[in-house]
């Protein structure tokens, strides 16, 4: 699909590339891991033809279809759906077209091409993608620009999908997306089509939608086949053969060297002396291999002890304005809690989470927050809380004002801010490091309690077992907004979900809930083997699924009567000399093929749904 041969650029004077090569297979699900700042993002504009290389080539096949998520989401009075089906430019041209095409030769050409694409059930695919990624029918219909940023470029993910291009670039795909558009996103990318080339720093979609990783590091890519786990155990396998050869030739040419300096200068020993430096030249000891650095985090340490409980509500309320987005919200924080708060958007983490810092005020009931209290609040919105035109080091002086520049770039340094990037102003230091900055900043005076709504968004995969780490170590309370099931599993040890207006405990881990929201139906409880039915309770199971028996019939009977109907005017199209009537008839035999071929689909669709349904019945 893709090969790079060769490849050098840079960028302001700094080489992201050199002389880097690597082949990108057709049909290939692959994912780009590498450093944040690294140029990740970069190759995707040379892929795509936006910036130039400054030397090698990039040979991709003629008719391949490049897609990536828009750089700007759309924000107009046309609906989601419309916006998402308008992405499907060739199906878009077509029906244009065929609105105004007389030449009976080119109709059928359209009409043809339309059949093809499958555009006759682009609506409903449409409309699928949307709702895995959290767009309910009512919203579909909705116009753009009522939705927020986020969502917005959700719209713009969908788009990219639904026009399945031949080569899917997505630069960090789940940032818009909660915990379970990324379980649907896993699922849809593990069977797409065509090839995926994808940026991501999330190790569960890299295990579970890849089969191969790109690795970007000292300006070099490197292909490994496997998903994430396979490639980090690769990878590691090889640093540690590499270093054990290097060690092995160093010490080959020390023991050579010895010998050197012991008889260069004695003439019975000249010749043997000159023999093993020539030997000495040619061994060459490979050059270590070792991680690039990942600059750790760490977080003071609560300045007092709080209080237990932290925080309680009782029947607490919540929302802006007039609405109300929670209700009934009865529940307690204590010091040692690790919550991790899921559910799908919209349904009021982000509001809880500013609930609890303090950003918005209790609508009604009881909200008891310790008096000596402090909380620190991450989250993308309090990006804004940074002084673009600053440095990080004119942000500690804020801070820090008797203190010494040293001292102020101490703390930096804990931060895990280079010290180039201290004297970097704020709006051109890297998404990851402005989450550093502001989660440096925010937690300076040592909270209680930190909340972390989507914090690893702009981290590398090094950066968030970094954050792992630091969250581990630190002794206050957190709760955790995130779509990062690693980052949940490694430091929470409670589920609690957003749902239905309110805030509750989770009382199930979350591979099951996981299970839950990914199944059509809710799993069956109760345990041990089946057992023999009675007669009364078999001839209840017949009853029962007897209509469902008679649904599928039907919709077979209807599947065979459609494809009859299809074979016919297929038959008809076949004929030279239809070509050469009147247009009139050419248009009605595209359009009713048209039709059937949508009806064919919709009801394939709903006998396989029976079918499952019946599957599940007969095993219950």
């Amino acid at each position: 699909m893709l090969t790079i041969n060769n490849l050098t650029y840079r960028i302001q004077g700094r080489e992201l590339f050199e002389d880097a090569s690597v082949v990108l297979p057709t049909g290939s699900k692959t994912g780009f891991v590498g450093k944040n700042g690294t140029g990740k993002t970069t190759l995707f504009h040379l892929i795509q033809g936006h910036i130039g290389a400054d030397s090698g080539s990039m040979e991709l096949n003629k008719k391949a279809r490049i897609g990536a998520v828009a750089q700007e989401a759309p924000a107009g009075n046309e609906s989601v759906l419309d916006v998402v089906l308008a992405a499907d430019k060739e199906r878009t041209a077509l029906l244009a077209e065929a609105e105004t095409a007389t030449d009976p030769h080119r109709i059928s050409d359209i009409y043809t091409r339309l059949a093809d694409i499958d555009a006759y059930s682009a609506e409903g695919r449409a409309s699928a993608i949307l709702k895995g990624l959290g767009f309910e029918q009512d919203r579909q219909n909705a116009p753009t620009h009522e939705l927020s940023g986020g969502w917005r470029m959700r719209v713009a993910l969908a788009g990219v999908l639904f026009s399945q291009p031949d080569l899917l670039l997505l630069d960090e795909p789940t940032n818009y997306l909660d915990l379970e558009g990324t379980l649907w996103l896993e699922k849809y990318l593990a069977t797409y089509p065509y090839t995926v080339f994808m940026i991501s720093h999330d190790r569960d979609l890299l295990n579970k939608s890849v089969s191969s990783i790109i690795h970007l590091e000292h300006r070099k890519l490197t292909f490994y086949k496997g998903n994430y786990d396979t490639f980090e155990n690769t990878r590691r396998l090889q640093m540690e053969l590499n270093n054990k050869s290097r060690e092995k030739s160093l010490d080959q040419i020390a023991h050579l060297q010895k010998f050197v300096d012991r008889f260069k200068a004695k003439a019975t020993k000249a010749k043997q002396a000159q023999s093993r430096m020539k030997m000495i030249e040619k061994l060459k000891p490979p050059a270590a291999m070792f991680d690039e650095y990942a600059a750790p985090f760490k977080f003071q340490q609560p300045g007092s002890e709080p209080p237990t409980p932290m925080i309680t509500l009782d029947g607490v309320s919540a929302g802006y304005g007039d609405k109300t987005i929670l209700r009934n919200i009865t529940t307690r924080i204590d010091p040692d809690d690790r919550i991790a708060l899921i559910g799908v958007n919209g349904n009021g983490k982000s509001t809880f989470a500013k609930l609890l810092a303090g950003d918005i005020a209790p609508m009604g009931g009881r909200f008891n927050k310790g008096k000596k209290l402090e909380i620190a609040h991450f989250a993308q919105h309090q990006m804004d809380k940074l002084q673009p035109e600053w440095t990080p080091l004119e942000h500690m002086v804020d801070l820090m004002p008797k203190d010494n520049e040293a001292r102020r770039r101490s703390r930096l340094n804990q931060m895990g801010l280079t010290t180039s990037r201290m004297d970097t102003k704020a709006k051109n230091l890297s998404g990851g490091e402005r989450a550093r900055l502001l989660m440096g900043i925010i937690t300076f005076n040592g909270p209680g309690m930190m909340i972390l709504d989507e914090p690893t968004n702009h981290l590398d995969i090094d950066s968030r077992d970094a954050l792992v780490h630091a969250l581990n170590d630190y002794e206050g309370a957190v709760l955790i907004i995130s779509h990062d099931r690693h980052l949940i599993e490694a430091t929470c040890d409670t589920l609690w979900i957003a749902e239905g207006g309110t805030i509750s405990e989770l009382d199930e881990d979350l591979d099951t809930y996981q299970r839950n929201i990914t199944s059509t139906k809710e799993p069956k409880g109760g345990g041990g083997g089946k057992g023999k039915l009675s007669k009364q309770e078999a001839a209840a199971r017949r009853a029962e699924v007897a209509p469902l028996k008679t649904s599928i019939k039907d919709a077979e009977t209807k599947i065979g009567r459609l494809k009859v109907e299809i074979d016919k005017i297929d038959t008809q199209l076949a004929d030279p000399k239809v070509y050469n009537g009147a247009p009139d008839r050419l248009i009605a035999l595209g359009r009713d093929k048209a039709r059937f071929a949508a009806e064919l689909e919709t009801t394939e669709e709903q006998w396989l749904a029976l079918s499952a349904e019946l599957e599940d019945a007969e095993r219950a």
